[in-house]
């Protein structure tokens, strides 16, 4: 999946390893302040429906954040 650049690649590790950490979906509001306010949320959120359409995050419903799948844990446990 060489599709994902650099933001795209670090924003799935925020959230697997969140998900690893607390089992809890994690919002763009949150992940921007983790991030330090560098992106948007409006930005991160974009990200996200992207790395859904990959098939590598879901939202559990439709404001709950998102959680990596079986198939975006493989992805980043092995590494690109």
């Amino acid at each position: 999946m060489k599709l994902l650049n650099p933001r795209s690649f670090e924003i799935l590790r925020h959230i697997v390893d969140a998900y690893v950490q607390t089992g809890e979906p994690m919002g763009s509001l949150t992940l921007a302040e983790r991030l330090g306010n560098t992106l948007s949320s409006a930005t991160i959120r974009n990200v996200m429906a992207r790395l859904e359409d990959f098939g590598l995050l879901y939202s559990p419903h439709v404001s709950a954040g998102r959680l990596p799948t079986e198939e975006g844990l493989r992805f980043l446990l092995k590494g690109f």
